[in-house]
């Protein structure tokens, strides 16, 4: 069937006149910026508000913008490198609002598979969905992971938020009864028995009523994996790269994760390295910190003021000094919650730690050197051999001999300063 010339002018003409009268309807119309539900993020006041504008806002909630600059904090690091105790340290913030690795769910629900994939394709599907997550509890929309909790959550309410009991929000009122103002240090066990399931809704009314934000995670590869969202106009982000050791993460994951490196647990007793061993399991950890601190080093425009990378090993031996150091960074005042948190969590005793593996009561300085006691030399060798290239940049020294390593204690760490991009 062919058109006549008559019809394709008509066609163009309707399309000429669609596009004009769309011009003109942006272009006669002031922008307004959503204001925001919380009286912590208003932009403009109610009385000044055109009615049908705030339906409009109602009606696309994702154009909210954060007009009091509201600070969102992102602890961007791997599992067994001192993430839980760096979380700990926004978490005692009594302003603060902290999720504990909700990408969890992410990674549980959309494909259980995908924890360990390669695959290039694999790894978008995480990234795009963990970005659009992370988007959302910035913005106090914690109905949104509601999707990726199993069970599916009945009437916004579950037991099963990954480690809810983490978050000193999620124990205290209006989301929890069970623990009054004046219980500042209640035990994650105890949360999770007294408080029970947790309403999403009251949960998203906590942390809208916090004035900051923070989330720690542990599956998102490197820095470049977040530019989105810290050039994302309505979020105010500021990242935390924290890095450690290769050789005390390797340490770590081996003591923690018993059967998924229980090959390298074979290694370490016998000294002799099985030939099926997963090598990925290291390599993917230096090669990850070498293209994100690289990329955070390297100090790009999109980074500007928002990155800050820190060594464990330097949190571990001034614990005080250097988490003043982040909340300088931050703009936040270290309140007495904090200083009162750091006394008595870095100075507990390892074998506590040892019964709690995921616990943030220890000898902090003792914790943070304590893999050269238990890697054997030819494991630290081989280490130092497929990661020379990040030990270098990060300023972690290599040895030669068992004598060497046993002996060095934190003078393997180099004295170096990295100083956030203003």
């Amino acid at each position: 069937m062919q058109c006549s010339w008559k019809a394709v002018i008509l066609l163009a003409l309707a399309s000429i006149a669609i596009q004009y009268t769309a011009i003109r309807t942006f272009t006669s119309k002031t922008f307004h910026l959503c204001p925001m539900p919380s009286p912590q993020n208003c932009g403009l006041a109610a009385q000044d508000t055109d009615p049908s504008f705030e339906r409009g806002c109602e009606e696309y909630p994702y154009f909210i913008y954060n007009a009091s600059r509201k600070t969102h904090i992102l602890v961007l690091a791997t599992t067994r490198s001192g993430s839980s105790f760096v979380g700990q340290l926004l978490n005692q913030h009594s302003d603060v609002f902290y999720l504990f690795e909700p990408l969890y769910h992410v990674q549980t629900a959309l494909i259980p598979r995908l924890s360990h994939s390669r695959n290039a394709a694999d790894r978008r599907v995480m990234l795009g969905a963990s970005r659009d997550l992370l988007r959302s509890l910035y913005g106090c929309d914690l109905h949104f992971l509601e999707s990726y909790i199993k069970p599916p959550p009945a009437n916004h309410t579950t037991d099963k938020l990954f480690r809810r009991g983490a978050s000193r929000a999620l124990c205290s009122q209006p989301v929890c009864d069970a623990f009054g103002p004046g219980d500042t240090n209640v035990e994650e066990g105890d949360c999770v028995k007294k408080c029970a399931s947790v309403n999403m809704t009251l949960a998203a009314e906590a942390c809208r009523e916090r004035r900051h934000m923070a989330i720690k995670i542990v599956r998102v590869p490197e820095i470049g994996d977040l530019r989105a969202l810290v050039e994302d106009p309505r979020l105010n982000l500021k990242v935390i790269q924290l890095v450690r050791d290769p050789r005390g993460i390797l340490s770590s994951r081996i003591e923690t994760f018993r059967d998924t490196y229980r090959l390298w647990r074979i290694w370490r007793a016998t000294g002799r390295k099985p030939y099926n061993l997963d090598l990925t399991q290291l390599t993917m950890v230096c090669d990850d910190f070498l293209s994100s601190v690289s990329t955070g080093l390297s100090h790009p425009y999109w980074l500007k003021g928002k990155y800050m990378l820190v060594r464990y090993e330097d949190l571990a031996r001034s614990p005080l000094q250097k988490t003043k150091e982040i909340y300088d960074y931050l703009g936040l005042p270290m309140d007495k919650n904090v200083v009162d948190w750091i006394q008595a969590n870095t100075r507990g005793s390892n074998e506590l730690l040892a019964k709690h593996k995921y616990g943030t009561v220890r000898d902090s300085a003792a914790n943070a050197e304590s893999w050269r006691l238990k890697l054997s030399i030819e494991m630290v060798d081989y280490t130092q051999t497929v990661c020379q290239k990040i030990l270098n940049i990060l300023g972690y020294k290599s040895v030669k001999t068992a004598e060497e390593l046993k002996n060095m204690s934190l003078s393997l760490v180099q004295d170096k300063s990295f100083v956030p991009l203003s």
